[in-house]
């Protein structure tokens, strides 16, 4: 599999955008951290896209491609537990995934890190040209060096990686029951990004009940969320690239939740896959 192609496509993308200035000239303050902003948030969002890709891309080929080369068959005869098969090729899958975001992590944070030591020595060029007091550039300096390379971005890329997590263990589930690679590939992006709606569509239907909410409809709801996983609870990646801090307690859940939905994705993938006759 040459997913790693796009490893060397993300570099030459980063390391073109460090060099090119923002399409706005530094007449305000603030710029500087502008210019980080835009420089984490193009980073992120290429992190974002290529590990959802990794995750649903490679594990829509696992089993079809197992199918096609015979391998299951010799797999399952050893015999090896069906459960066994899944999470290995799971795990693979998102190692591989975790890898890739490794790397274009340390990338991205060697970048930052010069694009930040720059911009620092700019603020304090200005503040010899323009006479500021030191209260004044301390806190220029504070709010640009907010801006590079901190553990609550750390906790952004995390996000990511918990994302796609979650997408390579529904990818598994739907890979189970379909027989058609391209099928898995559509029905896990469809459902990505439904993912990203879920919240609000579901608060909409809960409001617009006229006479209260029954016991039905709310279990119905969580069945639905369970179907549709709620991406919006993962948005502290927004936060990250803006320099805002992430409460520990807020990641730690989401670790959880991560864990939640991948383990029912898989249980689920089990019990459709140990039924299946090879």
């Amino acid at each position: 599999m040459k997913v790693f192609y796009f490893l060397g496509v993300f570099a030459v993308l980063m390391l073109a955008a460090s060099f090119f200035e923002m399409p706005w000239s530094r007449t305000t303050e603030d710029s500087a951290e502008q210019e980080l902003i835009v420089l984490k948030s193009t980073a992120m969002g290429a992190m974002a896209m290529f590990s959802i890709l990794f995750a649903i891309a490679a594990t829509a080929l696992l089993i079809p491609k197992d199918l096609e080369d015979r391998t299951l068959y010799t797999i399952l005869s050893k015999p090896v537990p069906r459960l066994d098969y899944l999470i290995g090729k799971l795990a693979g899958v998102l190692i591989l995934v975790t890898v890739s975001l490794l790397l274009m992590n340390g990338l991205l944070s060697i970048i930052l890190h010069f694009k930040t030591e720059e911009l620092l020595l700019v603020e304090m060029a200005k503040a010899e040209a323009h006479g500021w007091s030191a209260e004044h550039l301390e806190l220029r300096l504070s709010a640009v060096a907010q801006q590079g390379v901190t553990w609550t971005l750390q906790a952004g890329i995390g996000a990511i990686l918990f994302k796609a997590m979650v997408m390579a263990s529904l990818a598994l589930l739907i890979s189970t029951f379909s027989s058609s690679t391209l099928f898995t590939i559509v029905i896990a992006v469809v459902i990505y990004f439904m993912g990203h709606f879920t919240e609000d569509a579901r608060n909409y239907w809960l409001h617009s009940q006229s006479g209260g909410v029954s016991k039905e409809v709310k279990l119905m709801t969580q069945g639905i969320a369970l179907i549709f996983p709620d991406f919006q609870l993962y948005n502290i990646i927004d936060s990250t690239i803006e320099g805002k801090k992430v409460p520990q307690g807020i990641f730690t859940r989401l670790a959880i939740l991560t864990l939640f939905y991948s383990g029912i994705y898989s249980v689920l993938a089990w019990f459709t896959f140990r039924k299946k006759e090879f």
